[in-house]
């Protein structure tokens, strides 16, 4: 080996330690963001469902007489 071989080699070595935590960084904060993305897919496509159902469902209204309550609740603040 020459000797500008065995100087990188040295300089690996003594190294490794920040290269491997560097590394295991790294790969946890890729990791970290795939799960953020896929979440987030989830999340919209899971809202996109729930609105496309909203919108599709007909709406039904019922309607309630609320004349007797009226002329109760009138009734009583008159006395």
């Amino acid at each position: 080996m020459s000797q500008a071989k065995v100087d990188r080699y040295k300089e690996e070595k003594v190294n490794r330690k920040k290269t491997v935590a560097r590394q295991k960084r790294q790969s946890i904060l890729v990791k970290c963001i795939l799960v953020l993305i896929v979440a987030a897919l989830i999340v919209w496509v899971a809202f996109s469902i729930r609105n496309w159902i909203v919108n599709n469902t007909p709406v039904t209204y019922t309607y309630v007489n609320l004349d007797p309550i009226t002329n109760y609740l009138s009734g009583l603040s008159a006395q």
